[in-house]
């Protein structure tokens, strides 16, 4: 990479981790309404104290997308997806430090949302930083887009991304998560699985009832526990009509990809504490479900009482939230609609289905230039070479973003095999998030010059 640009960040090492542990100290939880004035407040002082750019805050259905373009004299774009909203900090009990004070202990620091998504958006933030020092004028137009809904589903971008496309248009995006193995390996994401969140619940009386008159009332819980056992077997296999005719099953090349591609299992398990994984699977078979298949999950459920000792008791109502991760080939509004067929035709039009979220599953092809430019640094730039994913387990709206627009998308972060992501402890080491930012440095100039060494005909927006 530049070691101009690298002398930069080394220089700025405490500057941008004190940046971080600014943005860490502010509670942005959007699933509460905390907090997120105050991060647009801060991501507004950074650019203008530090960047020298513009940054906007567009308008949508709930919290603004934080946008800024640097633009630069090329026909080229690279942009960056990363969120500014945490999820909540409970159980907040079990946190061994303040969560909302990032705390540095043994080369890590832990803080809500340091890894998903803070320590990266950071960290991109500063590699530009670092490179403007160096020369004003970027190799590359720079997008950043920040939203502020991603852990609360998402539900304004797709909007956003169709009212601006021509802001959102790029030539390749940095998409928002990143993580090593625990060989320390970094994960290079090529996509994410689609999502259906529903929650499916059931009321029989107007009240909860002595227990005695289970002989003559119905249970709604009961109601509940029969309608989702309906669903999928005891195999794994989701008995829901049609749930899989219309899947894309990984090509040979994906295939190929797939057997690259490490998982651990023997660590995984310790750190887990499981003897197993569903159906026993190991291997190829194991890593083709993880990765290239569907699931049905329940999120959680409740029903009646939950307290200490005993309460006999027949609950009124009960409910349970689902999720269902889904691959590419598979309607989201399509499966709303077939579980919602497969409910009635088992007997169940009682049980209500309210829904939370839809995502369409998205991946890029290991063949793009982003890919390679992404693989190459890391590569050439790290003790180990990376782990290509063909596409993460989890799920995000990278397909409303990207491949919905024809933008090629990849993955790569400062997180860690035990980040702790969504749980007390969350935390990234600090010698991750400075690498990243040489990485993200190195990745931005090499993917200008394989674009303009190509000679590609380029998605550049000039908004």
């Amino acid at each position: 990479m530049n070691e101009s640009v690298k002398s930069v960040i080394k220089e700025n090492q405490e500057l941008y981790k004190q940046w971080l542990i600014d943005f860490c100290a502010i509670p942005s939880v959007a699933a509460q309404n905390r907090g997120m004035d105050e991060s647009l407040k801060f991501l507004q002082h950074l650019f203008d104290t530090y960047v020298k750019e513009d940054i906007e805050f567009i308008p949508t259905g709930g919290y603004p997308v934080a946008y800024s373009h640097i633009k630069s004299k090329v026909p080229y774009t690279i942009s960056f997806y990363n969120h500014y909203d945490v999820q909540p900090e409970d159980p907040i009990e079990l946190w061994n430090t303040p969560p909302f004070e990032a705390t540095e202990i043994d080369g890590k620091l832990y803080a809500r949302g340091i890894a998903d998504n803070k320590g990266n958006l950071i960290a991109r933030l500063a590699a530009i930083h670092a490179m403007k020092q160096v020369n004003p004028e970027l190799p590359i137009n720079v997008k950043f887009i920040f939203e502020g809904e991603e852990e609360i589903g998402s539900v304004n971008l797709p909007a956003f991304a169709e009212k601006h496309a021509d802001k959102i248009q790029s030539d390749g995006n940095i998409w928002e998560f990143g993580y090593r193995d625990a060989d320390d390996r970094l994960q290079v994401s090529l996509g994410v699985k689609g999502m259906v969140y529903v929650e499916l619940s059931v009321e029989v009386a107007n009240t909860d009832l002595h227990s005695a008159n289970a002989t003559i009332i119905e249970s709604p819980a009961w109601r509940l526990v029969w309608a989702l056992s309906t669903l999928k077997d005891q195999n794994d296999r989701i008995l829901i009509p049609g749930f899989y005719d219309d899947v894309i099953p990984p090509t040979e090349e994906e295939m190929s990809a797939l057997s690259q591609y490490l998982y651990d299992e023997k660590a995984n398990k310790e750190y887990l504490e499981i003897s197993r994984f569903v159906n026993n699977l190991s291997g190829i078979d194991l890593k083709r479900k993880h990765l290239f298949e569907p699931t049905c999950n329940i999120c959680g459920i409740d029903s009646g009482y939950k307290g200490e000792g005993s309460k006999t008791v027949l609950p009124h109502k009960a409910f349970a939230k689902l999720d269902f991760r889904l691959v590419p080939g598979q309607d989201p509004n399509k499966i709303l609609q077939l579980l919602r067929n497969h409910l009635d035709e088992k007997g169940f039009k009682d049980i209500e289905m309210k829904v939370f979220g839809t995502e369409f599953a998205a991946r890029t092809h290991p063949n793009e230039l982003l890919a390679k430019a992404v693989i190459e640094t890391i590569t050439e730039n790290t003790d180990v070479p990376p782990n290509i994913v063909p596409n993460t387990p989890g799920t995000g709206p990278m397909y409303d973003l990207c491949q919905r627009y024809g933008i090629p998308s990849v993955s790569f972060g400062v997180g860690n095999f035990a980040s702790n992501n969504h749980a007390p402890n969350e935390n990234i080491r600090l010698i991750d998030f400075y690498e990243h930012i040489e990485l993200v440095a190195d990745v931005v100039e090499r993917f200008a010059n394989k674009l303009q060494s190509e000679g590609v005909d380029s998605n550049y927006a000039t908004n």
